[in-house]
């Protein structure tokens, strides 16, 4: 599915919400062949005083803001080592293996689409994924500039192009299981017995009964690649609830003293409510924000929250 959209003067307003991107500080061996790219998971960085840790974690999905780059960065190294297109579908994510394929949801229109993740960022404190413009354009928000989404990971399309780069990713629910515990060992003789009474001993085997080595054909060995996914320009519209809302939370727990505590050092800030959920089998605790009517309200409240020193503070979408 092609959608076509008009270009307007909101996109360099947007690299101003967004942070500006530090590719050279991600853009890693550096003689590699420009363009062709290599498969990474990378190390803990740090950016404005916030640590990041990439992982795979194929489990992955996520709601919060969306948004886009693409003129400031058009033709230069993803921090794979691709070359961006913005006019391509990709994306950065500051903790996924770098590439890898999710699903991102527009909140708002029910828009969906396959995106290739290779570069890091967004580096702004209240974005989760930072879309290519053309992916900005088919997910309908290249003109406001921000959206809300959920973000998740496509477990075997990303398996695929691990493969395609010779990885093979073991997560704890694949890991084989031990090896079972080897049988006691127990002493073994031997001895050379008289031939019963009435037989005679056989003569040992001259070289005329000599035994004739069966060479077997050598088998080969073909390891066929995995196919790396292509992802296109195919936007399919699920459903979604019209009444998502803004929230800034400040951290989870699954104990509500420890919530409530964090409750009681932010109150001065502003209304801060626990928000009670299940997850699977014991309930979860969430310190929240909101909701906000709008996203720069959620962004003014992030960077509040932050400077209180709740580093794990972020936006998300209920």
């Amino acid at each position: 599915m092609t959608l076509t959209f008009l270009a307007g003067g909101c996109a360099e307003t947007q690299f101003v919400i967004s942070g500006a991107k530090r590719l050279s500080d991600f853009t890693d061996k550096p003689g590699a062949s420009a363009g062709k790219g290599h498969y990474k998971v990378g190390d803990p960085y740090k950016i404005a005083d916030v640590w990041y840790y990439p992982k795979v974690d194929y489990r992955y999905s996520e709601t919060g803001i969306a948004s886009w780059y693409g003129p400031q960065f058009d033709g230069k190294p993803t921090a794979n080592g691709e070359i961006f297109d913005m006019n391509q579908i990709s994306a950065a994510h500051r903790t996924l293996p770098l590439p890898s394929i999710v699903r991102v949801t527009n909140l708002s229109n029910g828009r969906s689409l396959k995106v290739r993740v290779n570069d890091r960022g967004p580096f702004a404190h209240g974005r989760i994924i930072d879309l290519s413009r053309r992916s900005a354009q088919l997910l309908g928000f290249e003109m406001q500039g921000t959206a809300k989404v959920e973000v998740t990971v496509l477990e075997s399309e990303s398996r695929q192009v691990a493969s395609a780069y010779g990885q093979q990713i073991e997560t704890p629910d694949t890991q084989q299981a031990p090896p079972p515990t080897a049988a006691p060992r127990v002493a073994v003789t031997s001895a050379t017995l008289e031939p019963p009474p009435g037989t005679r001993a056989a003569p040992p085997p001259n070289s005329s009964h000599a035994v004739v080595a069966v060479q077997e054909a050598p088998v080969r060995v073909v390891r066929q690649e995995a196919p790396t996914p292509a992802v296109t320009e195919e936007v399919t519209i699920v459903p979604v609830s019209g009444d998502t809302r803004i929230y800034v939370q400040a951290g989870a727990f699954s104990r509500f003293d420890n919530a409530n505590r964090l409750r009681a050092i932010l109150s001065p800030i502003g209304k801060v409510e626990i928000h009670q959920v299940q997850n699977v089998e014991q309930p979860l605790f969430r310190v929240r924000f909101g909701p906000m009517q709008t996203v720069e309200e959620a962004d003014r409240m992030l960077e509040t929250v932050l400077q209180s020193g709740q580093q794990n503070a972020q936006i998300v979408i209920d």
